[in-house]
C-alpha cells in the first residue's frame, strides 16, 4: 500500500473511524444502515471488510460521492429511505442532518393537518398502535400506595 493508514476519514460531513471496516464505518452515518453500506461497497467494487483507513484518496472520494447520492448507483426506489417524496415526487435517499430535518418537517405536517398520527405526536403518546395500558408511562406514579415500614 502506497498510502499510510488514516485514523479518521471524513465522508458525508462526518468523521469516521479508520480502524473499522468500510461497511461498519459507513453505517455510523445517520440514514445508512448496514445493508445499505454493504450494497454500496459492492456497487463500487470496494471490499466491505477492508479497513476504512487503508483506502486511497480516490476511493474515499468515490465513496463520499456515492453516499451523498445513492440514486446514481442505480438502486431501485424501494431500497432508498424516501421513496416517492411527497414534495418532489421522486425517490430520494437522505443522510445526516437532511434526514433529521425532513423527519421533523413530516411530523410537523402531521400535527398541522391534525391527523391521527399528528394528534398522537402532539399528546406524546405511542403513534404506531402499541399498547399503552402498561407501557409508555411517564410522569409521577399514581394509584400505588406504599406500605408503612
Amino acid at each position: 500500500m502506497s498510502e499510510e493508514f488514516k485514523p479518521i476519514v471524513r465522508i458525508a460531513d462526518m468523521d469516521l473511524r479508520g480502524d473499522k471496516s468500510v461497511a461498519y464505518a459507513l453505517s455510523d452515518i445517520k440514514g445508512i444502515g448496514i445493508n445499505t453500506a454493504f450494497a454500496t461497497c459492492r456497487k463500487l467494487n470496494i471490499d466491505p471488510l477492508r479497513k476504512l483507513g487503508t483506502l486511497s484518496e480516490a476511493e474515499i472520494k468515490r465513496l463520499d460521492a456515492a453516499v451523498r447520492d445513492l440514486r446514481k448507483l442505480g438502486f431501485p426506489g424501494w431500497f432508498l429511505n424516501r421513496p416517492r417524496d411527497p414534495e418532489l415526487g421522486e425517490d430520494l435517499h437522505l443522510i445526516g442532518s437532511d434526514l433529521l430535518v425532513r423527519v421533523k418537517m413530516d411530523i410537523e405536517l402531521l400535527k398541522k393537518i391534525r391527523c391521527w398520527r399528528g394528534v398522537r405526536h402532539m399528546l406524546g403518546l405511542k403513534v404506531r398502535g402499541q399498547r399503552t395500558r402498561t407501557t409508555g408511562r411517564t410522569g409521577m406514579t399514581v394509584g400505588v400506595r406504599r406500605r408503612k415500614k
